[in-house]
């Protein structure tokens, strides 16, 4: 996420709000939470679902966020996680890559060149 606030990017009770929030609208379950700043800026976290985790890294002095949103199961939408982050953060661009993760029968025919 390119062109945020740095005062929201630096803000460890704001992300940790956002992270929470954004877990919670997507329909997730929030099992444990934790972020650290570190000094003189920027944030790491993570808030454990159990769907799986939203992890955060933040780079306030270049304005950027790379976020994790990773979900397993039918009951919670990644995009909407995302979708939340990004307008929390009032983000100025935001470039995505989706990761099919974890679909072994895929995985095996693609490595076993089955799959293009």
């Amino acid at each position: 996420m390119y062109d945020c606030s740095f005062e929201i990017l630096n803000n460890l009770q704001t992300i940790e709000d956002i992270m929470v929030g954004a877990a919670l609208h997507a329909g997730a379950e929030v099992k444990e939470v934790t972020f650290h700043k570190f000094s003189p800026q920027g944030i790491s976290g993570v808030v454990v679902i159990s769907e799986s985790h939203l992890a955060i890294h933040t780079w306030p002095e270049l304005n950027y966020a790379a976020v994790d949103v990773f979900t397993c199961g039918d009951k919670v939408d990644p995009w909407d996680a995302c979708n939340y982050i990004a307008s929390r953060f009032k983000v100025g661009r935001m470039v995505t890559n989706e990761v099919k993760r974890g679909i072994i029968d895929q995985i095996r025919k693609k490595a076993a060149g089955c799959i293009s």
